[in-house]
């Protein structure tokens, strides 16, 4: 009895050993036959550093007291198609998903404001003060690039990207300053002694953004790759109606991580 289970077991084993066999190389077998057809597979993950910004800075922002990038992480899936014998150029199509965010203090003056009151009430006016803003957008990407082989460690690519935002944060609070209610000239009302108002744009904010993108790659091995790649919104953050703000803002980030090439 111990022989023909023990037989079995034996049988078992060779089975499953020889499916895994078969598997990995129908997977080999058609990573060769994209490579031959010139193309490349590629997963990426790394950290976005930057900020939602006016360019150049407006003159109501008087000082950046503090800035902190916060934890932004990107997940990448992309196919890049090489053409050509030499295979210096390729085009790229990826899907990404992504978050941009970033924490500030800043003092202001003549600032466009909404606070919220106790209440619920919402005030409108200009600020003057310190303001402190969060921000953390999540976003769908889809970068389509150009991409060139410098060499066989380093390329690099150039194009643009698509993002639709699927939540939303723009939020904060004012204090140490006062609020004219209305305009510069209308009446104020101080916030001293460690008193807050906060505010909430996040409901104003555009769900679709756009822009160029560029990036670097260098080989470390022959799987992994090391990646930079900046993206520059070219449209406002905010809604075309909203008017509380009065200068535009725009998401720029750069995002540094690593790859894994099949």
């Amino acid at each position: 009895m111990k022989k023909i289970v023990l037989f079995i077991g034996i049988c078992l084993l060779s089975g499953l050993g020889t499916t895994n066999l078969f598997a990995q190389q129908d997977q080999n077998a058609g990573i060769i036959k994209s490579s031959l057809a010139g193309l490349e597979y590629e997963v990426k993950a790394g950290f976005n550093i930057g900020g939602t910004a006016p360019l150049p800075l407006p003159a109501e922002i008087r000082n950046i007291k503090s800035y902190n990038p916060s934890l932004s992480i990107g997940i990448e899936g992309n196919v890049t198609k090489w053409f050509g014998l030499d295979r210096k150029w390729g085009g790229r199509i990826a899907a990404r998903l992504e978050n941009k965010g970033m924490t500030t203090d800043a003092r202001v003056k003549n600032y466009g404001m909404e606070i919220i009151g106790d209440g619920g009430e919402r005030v409108k006016g200009n600020w003057t003060g310190d303001v402190k803003t969060k921000v953390k957008n999540s976003y769908i990407t889809v970068p389509v690039l150009i991409v060139y082989r410098f060499n066989n460690r380093l390329r690099g690519n150039i194009g643009v990207f698509a993002s639709y935002m699927t939540e939303g944060d723009f939020s904060g609070h004012v204090y140490d300053g006062y609020l004219r209610e209305g305009d510069p000239t209308g009446n104020k009302v101080i916030f001293a002694d460690g008193k807050t108002a906060p505010y909430d744009f996040s409901k104003d904010l555009s769900r679709f953004a756009w822009g160029p993108e560029a990036g670097i790659e260098w080989r470390a091995f022959k799987h992994l790759n090391v990646c930079g790649d900046l993206t520059w919104g070219m449209n406002d953050v905010f809604k075309k109606d909203f008017d509380t703000i009065t200068f535009s803002m725009f998401p720029i980030y750069l995002n540094i991580g690593f790859a894994y090439l099949f």
